[in-house]
């Protein structure tokens, strides 16, 4: 029997990105302070440090900028699924956020594929957002 992978665990700051998963969309935050754009969800911006963020929602689209393939999982939940992809995607919108690459050709995955995002259903309406390669 496959073991049900983990559902996200959020927190005060990552709440309403996993709300948003839950709706499928990809919510990322922008400053309204120095308008940067960032991934992942935190209390203070990056670049200004101001506490003056919103949530935006995402195209959902993006490159692999790189890669790596597990084939040994860390987690017997995961072992069913090894090898599997882990890549760092740029997001069309500028930040980069850390993913799985899924789908029937996600071994064949390249730095500089374009890739847009799904959603892994991981029980009880958690939703991960994940990517998959796109053609052409």
């Amino acid at each position: 029997m496959e073991a049900q992978l983990p559902q996200p665990v959020a927190n005060g700051d990552s709440l309403p990105y996993w709300q948003g998963a839950r709706e499928r969309k990809l919510l990322i935050r922008q400053c309204k302070a120095c308008g940067e754009l960032h991934f992942m969800p935190r209390h203070l911006c990056p670049s200004c440090w101001s506490d003056q963020l919103e949530w935006v929602q995402a195209k959902g689209t993006g490159s692999v900028h790189s890669f790596t393939v597990i084939r040994r999982a860390s987690d017997p939940a995961f072992a069913s699924r090894v090898p599997y992809v882990v890549a760092l995607i740029d997001l069309d919108e500028g930040p980069r956020m850390m993913a799985n690459v899924l789908g029937g050709d996600a071994m064949s995955v390249a730095i500089g594929d374009r890739v847009q995002v799904t959603f892994e259903d991981r029980g009880d309406g958690a939703l991960v957002p994940q990517f998959t390669r796109v053609a052409g």
